[in-house]
């Protein structure tokens, strides 16, 4: 009995067969519950901290009750040292550690990423000279620098943003580096290469997109981390100066209160705990998804 031949595995019959739709909408597909719950729990921060102030229930700079008024239904985190709704005040205060956040993470990518891929593929001197600058910004101790630089320009948020960001794109860049380094030599890269397409267009077609998601991991997996540094740098009073709602900021002007009115430095340090988890679980779904991709 004859065994009829396998049908031949033409490209029309691989295109029918691929997954339809978009690659992030596939990667979603597949995320577990627990990924989708971290990804909403991200969009629903980034929706609070877009709208976060216009739905304060109070303007977070006026005095609207009693000083040290303890959380009640109509002020869920009570007032703080001179009456004003400390609900509110965390509401105003949320995007400015979030945002601020995400731009630092975004500008951060983009310097290390440019950086670390003209090492890689550029290499000799010039490899060399953009890794012992790296090398350099590396060996600097993070938080004095940063100290230093706001002290320079001043105390504000746009400083903070400033010095955190100079500190944080070599990491970025040795990430980089080193991914595009092995992409370089893979056999895609070099059939690419032999076929006889011009270096930018190599790299710009085949080399940068693989290095895209592993720098997208790293940069989701230092959103927590990132915001812990800025609430500490507010907290030591190095970000937007008072009486800006700067969660930070708020925790440690309320310091002094903990014993007497503990909501007043708990509830914006529970809040900046809320960012950072989400930050961190967010960080931990996209690496998962990227991974099962």
């Amino acid at each position: 009995m004859s065994v009829p031949a396998p049908a031949p595995i033409t490209p029309g019959a691989v295109l029918r067969d691929a997954p339809r739709g978009s690659a992030v909408g596939l990667a979603l597909r597949e995320a577990s519950l627990g990924d989708r719950i971290a990804l909403a729990a991200f969009g629903v921060i980034s929706l609070l901290a877009a709208i976060g102030p216009s739905i304060a229930p109070d303007d977070p700079g006026t005095p609207v009750a009693p000083a040290f008024q303890a959380p009640s239904w109509s002020h869920p985190m009570g007032t703080d040292d001179v009456g004003r709704d400390m609900f509110s005040r965390v509401l105003a205060g949320i995007p400015s550690t979030w945002l601020s956040a995400l731009a630092v993470i975004a500008l951060a990518t983009l310097i290390g990423a440019v950086i670390g891929t003209l090492a890689a593929t550029a290499g000799g001197w010039i490899e060399a000279v953009l890794m012992r600058i790296t090398d350099a910004f590396l060996a600097f101790p993070a938080p004095l620098v940063a100290i230093a630089v706001i002290a320079a320009l001043g105390p504000s948020l746009l400083h903070t943003l400033i010095a955190v960001s100079i500190l944080w794109w070599p990491y970025y860049a040795r990430i980089v580096r080193a991914e595009v380094r092995a992409l370089l030599v893979r056999p895609n890269v070099d059939a690419a290469r032999m076929s006889g397409i011009s270096r930018r267009r190599l790299i710009l077609r085949h080399v940068v997109p693989g290095a895209v998601p592993i720098t997208v991991v790293a940069a989701s997996l230092d959103i927590g981390g990132l915001i812990t540094v800025l609430a500490a740098l507010s907290f030591l009073g190095l970000g937007a100066p008072a009486p800006s709602p700067e969660l930070g900021a708020m925790t440690a002007r309320g310091a002094s209160s903990l014993l007497t009115a503990w909501w007043v430095p708990v509830m914006p340090g529970l809040a900046v705990f809320a960012l950072a988890l989400v930050g961190n679980w967010a960080g931990d779904a996209v690496h998962d998804m990227l991974d099962r991709r």
